[in-house]
């Protein structure tokens, strides 16, 4: 139940940011954010450990940055099942994936964000992928899609009533906060300002409906929960990425990722 949330406002100083929290389950192992892919040295991201993908890649020389969320549907063919994580790569590497064949990718939302504003693609396993541009103001990536209005949904109403919660309490309470105008100096709190103890969990329990940062067990005997929040402030002449591993404030603290 991965989430994203983007800000655009043109008339900024800072136009877009990005917030993607990362759920998954929690023996999955990961590194934080780095240059992990020696045949794409200038990309940087967090590594998936078990696919050698990742969940949101950056390409600072292009401010670009593309987070990867999962979808419902059909998955794909066993024999020929390729890794999502590879997705957010070719993504900034190659400014989408309108060239490739997605047949081979289980359903997935790619949120493409840039200095000027932002996409959503949407594969849901059949068909031909949707493609959003994102309006100005704040929108939100569940899913179940952009806005959760993807053509393919989930089958479950708890997890719909859960992802519904989770967006209305969030998008309502940024909506009150003045937007953050982060800079390329500072600390995460001066960057984001009354942003970040929203983003650390708004004193939510981890296991509430609406949690953003949470921790659930669904009777399988694996924890799924929150991993890791990203950052990102994208400008004219602003690339900005701050990174914590969830949950917060338990976890080690705000990091700003190193870009160069």
């Amino acid at each position: 139940m991965c989430t994203a949330f983007v800000s655009i406002e043109p008339g900024s100083a800072v136009p877009v940011l990005l917030l993607s929290v990362r759920d998954e389950y929690l023996g999955r192992d990961w590194l934080p954010p780095g240059r992990h892919w020696p045949d794409r040295p200038g990309l940087v991201g967090g590594l998936d450990l078990a696919a050698g993908g990742t969940w949101l890649a950056v390409d600072p020389e292009r401010r670009t940055a593309a987070c990867l969320l999962n979808g419902f549907g059909p998955l794909a063919p066993a024999h020929s099942r390729l890794s999502r994580g590879a997705l957010p790569l070719t993504a900034v590497r190659d400014g989408g994936i309108g060239h490739l064949d997605l047949t081979p990718y289980d359903p997935f939302h790619l949120v493409q964000v840039r200095p000027d504003g932002a996409r959503v693609t949407s594969w849901g396993g059949r068909g031909e992928p949707e493609e959003h541009e994102l309006p100005t103001g704040l929108s939100v990536i569940i899913n179940d899609g952009l806005e959760g209005l993807a053509a393919s949904r989930t089958g479950s109403e708890r997890v719909r009533a859960l992802m519904a919660a989770r967006a209305a309490h969030f998008r309502a309470r940024f909506d009150a906060l003045p937007r953050p105008r982060p800079t390329a100096d500072g600390t995460a709190e001066q960057a984001w300002g009354d942003w970040l103890p929203v983003v650390t969990g708004d004193g939510l329990a981890l296991d509430a409906d609406a949690a953003l940062i949470q921790r659930r067990d669904f009777g399988d005997g694996r924890l799924w929960g929150s991993s890791s929040v990203s950052l990102l402030a994208l400008g004219p002449e602003l690339l900005r990425y701050d990174f914590a591993a969830a949950p917060l404030p338990d976890g080690p603290g705000w990091q700003r990722v190193a870009l160069g």
